[in-house]
């Protein structure tokens, strides 16, 4: 008698490493224990005309975390993660933020019982390190890796920047202890120049924000970080890249063999810098750090994505409502650098991206590697013994996103009006249906830490 699963998804159009399947996917004990034909199971689900992928992996979101500007974000875990659920997303890694003065362990204790309270999907953080000279920083740092926190995450701006000497030594740690550098990298002292000079000349409006983070900024940082990486050989990931010259930096590194990898967002795909310039502060929606910036831009990350030059797509989800107690939180028409940078991204990423990207390249960019890089072990596939995190697309069913069609707690969707023709109606995390007919049928705290080990 042939093997009974405790669900079985039959006869859907499977997108798995090797290409596209046909066949029944057999789940046991929350994992994929089959791909076949004709599988029984407890439970079955008829899947035929959808296209199943493995359910996102977003590494780049900020949940309930508050802001260089001392501002609480939008989201709790429960409301970032349930807008990820129902766009597709499975896996979310967002940030456990050290603020000044802070032991690196208790902070990973505050936010892992955020996240244990309230995550309706599954989950890790990396490490935001802004103060080396908290007590047992250096002890905690290396215990924390050890225990399965395997990344961390510097700036090269802001006033939790580290200095060039702090940031030597936290990536010999990470080359030692096995971790993964990410970093926000744009040259402050450029950044400061070119603020100064606009506000000087009175152009404080949420258009100048492009200008007062040129390209220059970013190719810099890049370049010196890349430099850095190569020389100290610390695996690095250069988070959300923008424009041409700090991509070519990326591809130059990654040419003469260093451990550099790097992402792009949705926005900087979708958008250009003119998206800022709108009447009635309008333009603060789409306000983010680095800025979106020229169409030749958008297009080279696209084909940097196809090319490998480009290796994953988060949302850098942050979220910051558009009213006094986000965006608007210094007044009604604030100076552009008293606007909380950020737009949200968790539940619109999967669906925009499908559109953009073939199958098997969209699966690449927002699960499969993403996973891997983050050493998030039996995430981002559809393989045998793999977790049953599964996303079911209905390629007929069209949708176009309204004013208020999300559900976070943003209160806005900059993507409104944008048309996606696949839409994701079932989604399961670990065999767990937690989406049906495009429905949240699940409670929050189902989701779980994910203990990652050195790869």
């Amino acid at each position: 008698m042939s093997e009974s699963y405790d669900l079985v998804i039959r006869g859907a159009d499977i997108v798995t490493p090797a290409g596209p399947v046909q066949a029944d996917l057999g789940i046991k004990n929350g994992r994929i224990a089959e791909l076949g034909r004709e599988l029984s199971g407890q439970t079955v689900i008829d899947a035929g005309g959808l296209i199943a992928t493995p359910g996102g992996v977003d590494p780049h979101a900020h949940i309930e975390q508050r802001s260089g500007m001392g501002l609480m974000n939008a989201d709790t875990f429960e409301t970032a993660t349930r807008s990820a659920a129902l766009g597709a997303t499975t896996t979310v890694v967002s940030f456990a933020a050290q603020g000044r003065g802070e032991r690196l362990r208790e902070v990973v204790a505050d936010y892992s019982a955020r996240a244990e309270r309230g995550a309706y999907i599954d989950y890790a953080f990396h490490i935001i390190l802004s103060d080396p000279t908290a007590p047992h920083f250096e002890d905690d740092l290396q215990d924390l890796i050890k225990s399965g926190h395997r990344s961390v995450k510097l700036f090269t701006t802001y006033d939790i920047a580290l200095d060039e000497s702090q940031i030597r030594r936290v990536f010999a740690i990470c080359a030692s202890e096995g971790a993964l550098a990410c970093i926000h990298a744009e040259d402050d002292e450029i950044l400061k120049v070119a603020r100064n000079t606009l506000i000087q000349n009175g152009k404080i409006l949420p258009k100048h924000h492009a200008e007062a983070r040129p390209r220059s900024a970013e190719s810099k940082a890049v370049a010196d970080i890349c430099a850095l990486a190569e020389q100290t050989q610390t695996r690095t990931m250069i988070f959300h890249v923008t424009c041409i010259e700090a991509l070519d930096a990326v591809a130059a590194a990654k040419a003469r063999g260093a451990p550099i990898w790097a992402e792009t967002c949705p926005h900087y795909l979708l958008q250009t810098a003119e998206i800022l310039d709108q009447p009635s502060m309008k333009g603060a929606k789409f306000m983010c750090s680095p800025p979106q910036r020229a169409k030749a831009d958008v297009e080279a990350l696209k084909r940097a994505l196809i090319d490998g030059r480009l290796d994953i797509i988060s949302s850098d989800h942050a979220p910051y409502r558009f009213d006094e107690t986000g965006k608007f939180r210094n007044g009604p028409s604030p100076a552009f650098p008293d606007i909380a940078n950020g737009q949200p991204g968790l539940e619109t990423r999967q669906p925009l991206m499908f559109e953009m990207f073939e199958p098997s390249d969209f699966v690449r960019l927002t699960a499969e590697t993403p996973a891997a890089l983050h050493n998030l072990a039996g995430k981002g596939t559809l393989k045998l013994g793999a977790d049953a995190d599964i996303a079911l697309w209905d390629p007929a069913k069209s949708y176009t996103y309204n004013a208020n069609a999300l559900h976070d707690n943003v209160g806005y969707n900059q993507h409104e009006g944008q048309c996606v023709n696949a839409w994701p109606v079932h989604v399961f995390l670990r065999g767990n249906q937690i989406v049906t007919d495009g429905k949240l049928t699940a409670e929050p705290g189902q989701g779980r830490w994910i203990k990652r080990s050195w790869p």
